[in-house]
């Protein structure tokens, strides 16, 4: 695996040393809310999200009739988000590159999100790829369309959509400067800092807390867990595994 620059190493360095001690101080700089929902404007996947949810919804008011079965699906989805959200991180976002046949298999979302593991200060890299929201909105678009009766079909992108915004939103907010205040997204917030700070292999959902990681065994009580030496550095300690 190709290690950041040390120039970079030096830069997240300094930056989770800033983080953490706003963390621990009670006169922690903090942004408002609104302030927040304006800079999470400033990055290319909400406005993505927000393309396909004006399209999808505009062709829905075009299509005649509604029944509750067409919430089905999109509703499953929700229920079972936690759980879909702690695989897609552990297995996809925690992927560590293999060798096959010469060819290292290494996804671009998990680059990136090693990348967001060594400088979790660096905004951009809280995001979803770019490149990978294309496929996943052009994904959720073509399921939808070709899965799906005409309605129902619309509703599940919107669905899915609206969860994937809420998502980039909640992923975003807590890597804000944004202070917490309801109870809920204190301990949100909590989890996921422990994740980045305290260690990489626990609490692995963003948008609810000790759900899917309470039901699959990492939601430990944080004063039994060592700090972890590689919480910015995914693998670092890990060979590039090979297969025959």
């Amino acid at each position: 695996m190709t290690k950041p620059s040390p120039e970079i190493e030096a830069l997240a360095a300094e930056r989770l040393a800033a983080d953490e001690a706003r963390m621990a101080s009670r006169r922690r700089r903090s942004v408002s809310l609104t302030a927040a929902w304006r800079e999470f404007w400033r990055h290319p996947t909400p406005w993505m999200m927000l393309t396909v949810l004006i399209g999808a919804g505009t062709a829905r008011c075009f299509v005649d009739g509604f029944s509750w079965t067409e919430l089905i699906a999109p509703g499953l989805f929700v229920l079972f988000f936690p759980v879909i959200e702690w695989l897609i991180h552990v297995f996809i976002l925690h992927w560590r590159p293999v060798r096959v046949l010469g060819v290292t298999m290494d996804p671009l979302v998990s680059r990136k999100h090693r990348e967001h593991h060594v400088d979790p200060r660096d905004l951009p890299l809280v995001f979803i790829p770019w490149q990978v929201m294309v496929w996943l909105m052009v994904s959720v678009v073509a399921i939808g369309l070709f899965a799906f009766p005409d309605a129902a079909g619309l509703t599940f992108v919107l669905g899915l959509t609206l969860v994937g915004f809420a998502y980039e939103w909640m992923h975003y907010l807590i890597h804000s400067d944004y202070r917490p205040r309801s109870r809920w997204y204190r301990s949100v917030w909590r989890d996921h800092r422990l994740h980045h700070y305290k260690n990489e292999h626990y609490w692995f959902t963003v948008t609810t807390s000790g759900t899917a990681d309470r039901l699959l065994g990492t939601y430990p009580d944080p004063a039994t867990v060592a700090k972890s030496p590689t919480a910015r550095q995914l693998w670092a300690q890990e060979t590039e595994k090979p297969l025959a």
